[in-house]
């Protein structure tokens, strides 16, 4: 059976009471946040060197668009519902949460690793062959960006069973609590130069827009008005944030700010969460008429059978383009940043490193989709283990890179590795039994 037909049956296999839109909005946020990161990257070669830019820097007109672009909210909202809906089925049935960790985080964990293993034997390979470390350094900085949120995700996805506890019971204030926690928080980093308090946001932040999942999914968040209500007050909050606080008016990280707000996400994600989560869902009624129809749904599950291969690889595509140029004299890379030119040609650099994304989500796409495993389920302690094995390691090669003055940082490097062997997510081989 070829692609085609294999996602064509497996979207005509798909249940009745399934609501579409939650996929729908998967498949849209990753497309948004694959290509605003090609947009993002003004990079020319002068005299074959590589000059690095980065658009919302070098134009700050563009900043308030971030607020549609940075569509990272609505990806932990879809993950509510999505994981709300997992952890009851499993519950109803009397299923441990081991399991159901193991379960859930395997897709998402397992193909991190194939990704580790080509840059470092990638960066091993440049190294020997002379490439100076800080080069690779920012190429895998900028590949590896995409793990940093995927590790915020696998955090938020571990404590869902408690937050949807939290939820059952005290409704919409568990994200009153939340966004208050997050505002304490930023008190604590920004006001009072505690600067490790703001990452406790990564559980405040991401976990308050999260609950709004819950809210979707026990249909908390009904009719239209309600949506646009939410939607008007996140707008209203987040405006009041950039105007008379810290805040600044782009919501990704910018090293021209003297803030962030995602690095470590800020009280004004929450908001900007709230307004983004009201405004998309007020149009799901539309939407899920329209993924009735055949060739949207197919193409809907066709993204989303890919999605995190897509999500993982589509930076190391880009870096791998820039890398061609570069042998090549930089070829295609010699038109001024922001000029009429260079706004004109990017249609053709998306299409150059979508098909490179293409080649690569082809290659290691099989890696998302790992045969079932039938161990029982494990102690709720080794899934827990490989997450924090797997989140710290991939929290430091985002933020370090691979390389430093002494070449592969290997410790940071295995470490994933090792968090998933000894959390129990891959089945090792065992040598079979003798007579």
């Amino acid at each position: 059976m070829g692609l085609l037909d294999a996602m064509r049956s497996l979207a005509e296999r798909t249940p009745p009471e399934r609501n579409r839109a939650v996929d729908a909005l998967r498949a849209a946020s990753i497309l948004v946040v694959v290509f605003g990161h090609w947009l993002m990257a003004a990079i020319k070669v002068v005299d074959g060197e590589l000059v690095t830019g980065h658009l919302l820097e070098m134009a700050a007109w563009t900043h308030p668009a971030t607020w549609l672009l940075q569509v990272m909210p609505i990806f932990f909202v879809v993950g509510g519902f999505a994981n709300g809906v997992s952890w009851r089925s499993y519950r109803a049935r009397g299923e441990t949460y081991g399991g159901w960790l193991r379960s859930r985080i395997r897709r998402l964990i397992i193909p991190v690793l194939p990704l580790l293993v080509v840059w470092t034997l990638g960066g091993w390979i440049g190294l020997r062959l002379g490439l100076d470390w800080r080069m690779l350094q920012l190429a895998s900085q900028v590949a590896l960006v995409p793990t940093w949120f995927l590790a915020a995700y696998v955090v938020t996805v571990t404590l869902a069973p408690a937050a949807l506890w939290l939820w059952e019971r005290t409704g919409w204030w568990s994200i009153v609590a939340g966004v208050a926690l997050a505002a304490l928080a930023d008190v604590g980093s920004l006001g009072f130069d505690l600067v490790p308090v703001g990452f406790l946001n990564y559980v405040f932040v991401w976990g308050s827009v999260h609950q709004l999942g819950y809210a979707w999914l026990d249909g908390r968040l009904g009719g239209v008005g309600k949506r646009l209500l939410l939607a008007a007050i996140g707008l209203a909050a987040t405006i009041l944030l950039v105007t008379a606080g810290p805040y600044p008016v782009a919501m990704v990280g910018l090293d021209t700010a003297e803030v962030s707000n995602s690095y470590p996400p800020r009280v004004t994600l929450a908001f900007l969460g709230l307004f983004q989560a009201g405004l998309v869902l007020a149009f799901e009624q539309p939407l899920r008429r329209w993924l009735d129809r055949p060739r949207a749904w197919l193409g809907v599950v066709a993204i989303n059978a890919q999605i995190m291969t897509l999500y993982l690889w589509h930076l190391t595509a880009m870096v791998i383009v820039i890398g061609l140029s570069l042998l090549t004299g930089g070829l295609g890379l010699g038109v001024e940043p922001l000029s009429a030119a260079w706004w004109l040609s990017r249609p053709v650099w998306f299409l150059v490193v979508g098909l490179v994304t293409m080649a690569l989500v082809a290659l290691m796409g099989r890696f998302e989709r790992p045969a079932p495993d039938p161990r029982p389920a494990p102690p709720a302690w080794r899934p827990v283990l490989a997450v924090v094995g797997v989140c710290a390691g991939l929290g430091m090669l985002a933020a370090i890179g691979i390389a430093d003055p002494d070449g592969l940082n290997g410790f940071i490097l295995t470490l994933p590795i090792v968090g998933v062997v000894a959390g129990g997510l891959v089945r090792l081989p065992t040598r079979s039994a003798t007579v």
